[in-house]
């Protein structure tokens, strides 16, 4: 039997507890349904996660703080069809390691960030049409005995980036090999030039942005993997997907894309 001022306290408490939870769910506490489409022209601001790092795609200049690049220039061109301002956008830096979870915190509204489709990322978020289509090469200080994927032996020291899918290809197409991974490529780089390893590993077009910082370095024994890069936001946010979509299928149609390609990368891009 209850007594009166217990059943009382009971139901007070749940009332309580369920006010708790909306309120929690309200402040955001919880997860949301709303696109990023939304909360972005709420606060008339795109957050994009770039990186910081990558010549040709988002490199930041210590001089003027600017960051640029290929990557920029499409998350440029998000904010002008999104809010009609290319200016109204924020850029964050991101890393490979720290894209995901910045994605996921909410701390940025998409990574456009050098980051290839797989299905293991696909369980975490989802992916734009293909934006940009490179694949995984070497790079190596000219002169070097590294002259293919079939040279990373027992002894050789192969450097990569923490998080990427580089860093994953390598250790099952040259198990032999030591790889060392770095938080980033300005850190890879530099550890290359050092002679900590015999050679660097990632996309092409990244590896092309560092031989023209330093022309003592070459790319060698072509792609050995294919690495179709999407723009990633999160789960279930079918309303951004879509917009991208969009904005990427126009600026083929109306050249804007290959020139942006010409611009950064020196030439068209191949047909596919």
């Amino acid at each position: 039997m209850y007594k009166k001022g217990t059943f009382k306290w009971k139901s007070l408490m749940v009332v309580a507890c369920v006010g708790l939870l909306l309120f929690l769910t309200a402040c955001g506490g919880g997860s949301t349904n709303k696109s990023a489409v939304e909360t972005s022209k709420e606060r008339d601001k795109l957050i994009i996660g770039v990186k910081f790092d990558t010549n040709l795609f988002g490199l930041k200049d210590p001089g003027t703080g600017e960051v640029r690049g290929f990557d920029v220039d499409i998350a440029k061109a998000i904010a002008k069809k999104l809010l009609g301002d290319e200016n109204k956008l924020e850029l964050k830096e991101v890393t490979s390691k720290t894209r995901i979870p910045m994605l996921k915190n909410g701390d940025i509204d998409a990574i456009i960030a050098t980051m290839t489709i797989t299905e293991e990322r696909k369980q975490q978020v989802d992916f734009t049409d293909v934006y940009f289509e490179a694949g995984q090469s070497l790079l190596v200080k000219k002169g070097s005995s590294v002259r293919s994927i079939e040279d990373l032996k027992s002894g050789v020291k192969v450097l990569a980036v923490k998080g990427s899918t580089s860093a994953k290809n390598v250790k099952e197409k040259a198990p032999d090999a030591e790889v060392l991974e770095f938080e980033n490529y300005q850190e890879a780089f530099t550890a290359l030039k050092s002679g900590k390893g015999e050679a660097l590993t990632t996309d092409n077009a990244i590896l092309l942005g560092m031989m023209q910082q330093d022309a003592n370095f070459e790319m060698v024994g072509g792609n050995f993997t294919d690495e179709p890069y999407g723009i990633a936001v999160r789960k279930g946010d079918e309303q951004l997907v879509k917009l991208i979509n969009d904005l990427i299928k126009e600026m083929k149609a109306n050249g804007e894309y290959d020139k942006l390609y010409e611009q950064w990368m020196g030439q068209k891009p191949s047909a596919k």
